[in-house]
């Protein structure tokens, strides 16, 4: 069974930096495409940024500035980035791939910013 678990996610202040990790297990191959999503108090999940498994990356017009997608494709692993992170910034986070047609999802991790 697939499954996506992200971790990395928890209080941090303005200003500072944090890296969320997704680790997808029981998979027997490679995404073709690994990302993130978020979904801030009050609004739909938005779309951050997704690469693809040779690496080419696509990032939301308002995250191109403070996110950066990366992944890691022998362990099947993806990444986000957040750079001077904002109050606004606060949420879950999920990652998911997609492969086959199927996207495959994690349950989220919160990341709180404080101001």
């Amino acid at each position: 069974q697939v499954q996506l678990v992200e971790s990395g996610g928890g209080l941090v202040q303005a200003g500072g930096s944090l890296r969320l990790s997704c680790a997808a297990t029981g998979s027997k191959f490679v995404f073709s495409a690994m990302g993130w999503y978020r979904q801030v108090p009050g609004k739909k999940r938005e779309w951050v940024a997704t690469i693809t498994a040779p690496g080419v990356t696509n990032y939301a017009d308002s995250m191109m500035d403070r996110f950066s997608i990366s992944r890691n494709n022998a362990e099947n692993m993806v990444y986000l980035e957040i750079d001077s992170l904002k109050a606004e910034d606060t949420g879950v986070y999920y990652c998911y791939g997609a492969w086959n047609g199927y996207d495959y999802w994690g349950q989220g991790t919160q990341v709180t910013v404080s101001s």
